[in-house]
């Protein structure tokens, strides 16, 4: 359950990691099929789309909060 809420509350963080992994992955096995290769990548292009409109959601969220019942000429008084 725990690792649920993580994965929830830091995809982005979490993405980055699985990208640098496969990089790495990719860098120091060079004999790797290309295909396979290409699949992943297709496949972390994808989970990122999902990551970034997570973090869109969360700042959407985060932002009504902030901004409801405030005229603009009243932020930052």
């Amino acid at each position: 359950m725990q690792l649920i809420r993580f994965v929830q509350t830091h995809p982005a963080r979490i993405y980055a990691v699985a990208v640098a992994a496969l990089a790495l992955v990719t860098h120091y096995m060079p004999e790797l099929p290309s295909a396979l290769v290409l699949g992943l990548v297709a496949a972390v292009l994808g989970t990122g789309e999902a990551v970034q409109r997570a973090e869109d959601t969360k700042t959407a969220a985060a932002g009504e909060d902030r901004v409801m019942n405030v005229g603009p000429f009243e932020v930052g008084e």
